[in-house]
């Protein structure tokens, strides 16, 4: 289910967006060098430079665009009242940060108002919601001199002297209904495994999984003949949500269901501890939306993941 799109190979891989359980991952696109685009649009020398996405973005099939129309209410819960919008604050608005400064606050590091989990866990930086010149001084600070950066969900402006490198259109769904369900042939996978899962995501491709990515949550695999063919896992964890992600499925046993067993099982763990799953996925993949809508996930707002690089020469303090 959430394997995760990457950037392109020039650019870490973006981890938030999810594509169709078992399938490759879509690049992002790359603007060139001494470009001045944007992760929102293209824009000329005196355009505004925002990291929006629009809420029916171009890229997205019709299919995607009447389903986010017709189900743009705050997941506050899975039983919102509908006249609540995505206009309104909630802690899925900026899901790293919330983790960060939340159940997640052990991993923090901190510069600032910036706060980013350590390299070897997962590559995701928290900007404060409305970042100004000094806190994206401290993301460069704290990133390096040059390095991309991968920001989840930042429609606001970005420096001059940054570069976009890398942006996909994303959507977040939310737990509406799921019939979460252990599985009986799911084990739940340790620090012995992360050579395993790491081979696993090499072959699959569904996204960043780092050697401490196991840190973040519960990791559930299933194994054929002693050998990992499947996992799924959580990763982001603001308050009251965790964030089902890292579902990839070894090639040879596509087509079993086993994706959809994992989303289920590790749903039900979520549910265990009185939290409510969410995820991401790109959003122009319709045939994503509608098996995660199958499984009980509504679509809650459209996002966008994307990298950009710092400076190569950081201001004097």
């Amino acid at each position: 289910m959430t394997t995760d799109i990457p950037a392109t190979t020039a650019a870490p891989q973006i981890s938030g967006a999810t594509s169709t359980p078992g399938a490759t991952s879509t690049p992002g696109t790359t603007s060139p060098p001494g470009t001045t685009s944007t992760l929102g649009a293209s824009r000329t020398a005196s355009a505004s430079r925002t990291l929006s996405a629009s809420r029916t973005g171009a890229s997205q099939t019709t299919d995607v665009s009447q389903a986010i129309a017709a189900s743009r209410t705050t997941a506050a819960s899975p039983t919102t009242a509908p006249s609540q919008t995505t206009d309104t604050p909630h802690v899925l608005d900026n899901p790293a940060l919330a983790a960060l400064t939340g159940p997640h606050a052990h991993f923090a590091e901190r510069r600032g108002r910036v706060l980013r989990y350590p390299v070897d866990v997962t590559p995701w930086l928290a900007l404060p919601d409305e970042p100004d010149a000094d806190d994206w001084k401290d993301v460069a600070a704290l990133a390096g001199p040059g390095t991309e950066v991968p920001l989840l969900g930042f429609a606001g402006r970005i420096p001059d002297d940054w570069e976009v490198t890398a942006r996909i259109e994303g959507v977040q769904m939310v737990d509406d209904g799921v019939t979460p369900a252990p599985d009986p042939e799911a084990v739940r996978l340790g620090p012995a495994d992360v050579p395993e899962m790491l081979d696993l995501v090499a072959r699959t491709r569904p996204g960043p999984f780092l050697p401490r990515t196991i840190e973040l949550g519960t990791y559930l695999g299933i194994r054929r003949h002693g050998a990992l063919v499947a996992m799924a896992g959580e990763r982001l964890h603001p308050p009251g949500w965790t964030e089902i992600s890292a579902v990839c499925t070894d090639p040879a046993v596509r087509g079993e269901g086993l994706a959809t067993r994992l989303i289920l099982a590790v749903s039900d763990g979520i549910r265990e501890r009185g939290e409510t799953p969410f995820l991401h996925t790109g959003a122009g993949n319709a045939t994503a939306i509608r098996l995660y809508e199958s499984l009980g996930f509504r679509l809650r707002r459209t996002t966008v993941f994307g990298t950009a690089r710092a400076p190569r020469r950081l201001p004097v303090a």
